[in-house]
């Protein structure tokens, strides 16, 4: 394998990986199932990664990288308010919600129900992903909190921890089910709950503002 080939492969199995875990979970998915995902020889695999959960964990740390960065350059990251930057992240999440389950459901939350006692890598860099994801929320909503709720006993963190609470519970009803909707329903009393803390701008705006 020539060194002009490592990082395409690589970067195969573990866009592989994230989503044949999401479709079959982490104990269901084999090498073999991954190798045939990506395109690549069970050799080219093993040159890349020791093991199977090595290659978990840089698949998760591969999902972190790239979905921060996806939220960060999100269209409603731009809006100069921040109360609508927390709804418009609301919206943006249940944009998402389309195509086949596993498509819109999240590599950390699939993995860490079934690994977290048994694979602890798995387990610490799920808690990273999550961990850095609650704290991008938490600066949008502690700005949100001192311009609109300065008195409010929350605080910024706790509720950011309750988004994704509230985001991983409809993504395992959604699979439950096998249906997106009711993902979104559990994304709307999300927002009804935000605006008790926050108040709301006009009906849409965050949603209009970044199209």
């Amino acid at each position: 394998m020539s060194s002009t080939d490592i990082a395409p492969t690589r970067t195969k199995l573990l866009d592989a990986a994230r989503d044949v875990i999401r479709a079959q979970g982490y104990s269901a998915t084999t090498v073999d199932d991954i190798c045939a995902a990506a395109g690549v020889s069970k050799g080219s695999f093993f040159h890349h990664f020791e093991s199977k959960e090595a290659m978990g964990v840089a698949a998760i740390d591969h999902w972190n990288v790239t979905t921060q960065a996806f939220f960060e350059n999100a269209p409603y990251a731009r809006l100069p308010d921040p109360r609508d930057r927390v709804f418009g992240y609301v919206d943006f999440r249940e944009d998402l919600i389309k195509g086949d389950v596993y498509q819109f459901t999240c590599l950390i939350g699939t993995t860490v129900q079934e690994a977290y006692a048994t694979y602890p890598a798995l387990r610490a860099i799920c808690d990273t992903g999550l961990t850095n994801h609650i704290a991008m929320l938490a600066r949008d909503l502690d700005a949100a909190k001192r311009r609109y709720a300065p008195d409010a006993a929350w605080s910024p963190e706790s509720v950011g921890t309750f988004m994704q609470a509230t985001l991983q519970g409809a993504f395992i009803f959604a699979k439950s089910t096998n249906d997106p909707e009711v993902a979104k329903a559990c994304i709307g009393h999300l927002r009804n709950y935000l605006e008790s803390l926050l108040g709301r701008a006009p009906t849409g705006q965050a949603r209009e503002s970044v199209q």
